[in-house]
């Protein structure tokens, strides 16, 4: 216990590692990215945008109750401990995806990977947390968040190059076979637990504890409350890009190569970008930052609903990219900053609950607007509902730190 440093150069090596660690989880996402919503069409038939969007609602919630299960259980468990069942979930999920031949089993490998996310993910954001301390927390996030939302990226692209060559299926999918097996490798062999930095930490912390983690999380305090609604709303239109973008796009002529790079651009974008705003969250108030991010965000959507040429679509992917790389590190700094070391965990774990249950309200709520009222329509209520969230910040955020 002695021995043990709070900081990201005191920890560097370990900090790496779970980077790695998050590229891996982050590219089992990719796989899907570009190439699923196509494949709902092509190879079973799907023609309901609420049918197809079925996979993006399952995934959503079984990722946000997972989220929820591996910040209470962090401490009881262990971070290492719940990392590597996680990887263990993931093993079946390509198999399932190349062997698939009813929507039902694309649906139950969603299930697996909504469990995969929620452990693995929590996991590597709550112990790059505990190892920096408070002084490097936004950049911590930032680094984490980038290399999980590249690897989103980059297996996205690398997906639709693959598919638009040698078909949707088998040989998009057998990367995940490569990730599941070296994301599993380094967590059992590899990273350690970090239960002792959050003991350190929890000495010389000033912060009170919340009466009630859950509701204060949820609402009733203002920062918090704050935080997790914006979380929501950035994974509700987060989800909505995810299964009608590529269905858009198609339904406007352009090709399987060009889909995959313009639903790459905006992850990628999202993930460099969170190597410079990790580190202003740090330094600048986090309620500006939620602000602004959302705004952008609800703006480059609404410009959505005039774009009709490919270079349009990219340069919004781009906005878009950004907006969410301001936001993406600044949400979970801000929780770690306004909760205690002990809660820490529990607190993380609740915003992440409410944060992809955005993914499965968004699915379902743009799934029935989309087979009612046609696809554009879906992307403008998102556009609105990601405007008021920006306003809910300015209105009710306040700035203790």
């Amino acid at each position: 216990m002695e021995n043990v440093k709070l900081g990201l150069k005191e920890n560097w090596k370990q900090f790496t590692l779970l980077l790695i660690v998050n590229a891996f989880v982050g590219g089992m996402v990719g796989l899907e990215r570009t190439i699923l919503p196509q494949l709902a069409e092509e190879k079973f038939g799907l023609i309901a945008k609420t049918a197809i969007l079925s996979f993006i609602v399952v995934f959503g919630i079984t990722k946000a109750v997972t989220n929820y299960f591996t910040g209470a259980f962090a401490d009881k468990i262990g971070r290492k401990n719940l990392l590597i069942i996680g990887w263990i979930i993931a093993i079946p999920i390509p198999f399932i995806l190349i062997y698939a031949n009813s929507w039902s089993w694309i649906v139950f490998a969603n299930l697996l990977l909504g469990i995969n996310q929620g452990l693995t993910w929590s996991s590597t954001v709550v112990m790059k947390i505990d190892l920096v301390g408070e002084k490097d927390r936004g950049l911590a996030m930032g680094l984490n968040e980038s290399a999980g939302y590249l690897a989103v990226g980059g297996v996205a692209f690398f997906t639709g190059w693959v598919a638009s060559h040698y078909g949707l299926i088998p040989y998009p999918f057998y990367i995940g076979i490569v990730l599941s097996i070296l994301g599993l490798l380094f967590s059992i062999f590899l990273i350690k637990d970090t239960k002792h930095h959050v003991a350190k930490e929890s000495k010389n912390s000033k912060i009170k504890l919340l009466q009630n983690i859950f509701w204060e999380t949820t609402w009733k305090d203002k920062n918090l409350g704050s935080i997790s609604q914006a979380g929501l709303v950035n994974n509700l239109n987060d989800g909505m890009i995810w299964g009608l973008f590529p269905i858009l796009l198609a339904g406007m002529g352009f090709n399987l190569k060009q889909i995959g790079l313009i639903v790459a651009v905006y992850p990628t974008v999202w993930g460099l970008g969170q190597l410079v705003t990790g580190k202003l969250a740090d330094k600048l108030p986090k309620k500006n930052m939620l602000f602004w991010g959302m705004f952008i965000q609800g703006i480059t959507l609404f410009l959505m609903l005039f774009a009709n040429t490919y270079w349009q679509f990219i340069v919004l992917s781009v906005f878009l990219g950004l907006g969410t790389a301001i936001v993406y590190p600044t949400f979970l700094a801000g929780i770690a900053d306004y909760t205690n070391p002990k809660q820490r965990a529990k607190s993380i774990g609740i915003f992440r609950l409410w944060r992809d249950l955005g993914y499965a309200i968004g699915a379902i709520l743009t799934g029935i607007v989309a087979d009612k009222f046609g696809i554009l329509s879906s992307v403008g209520l998102i556009a609105f509902l990601t405007i008021i969230s920006a306003f809910i910040i300015l209105i009710r955020m306040t700035e203790t730190k």
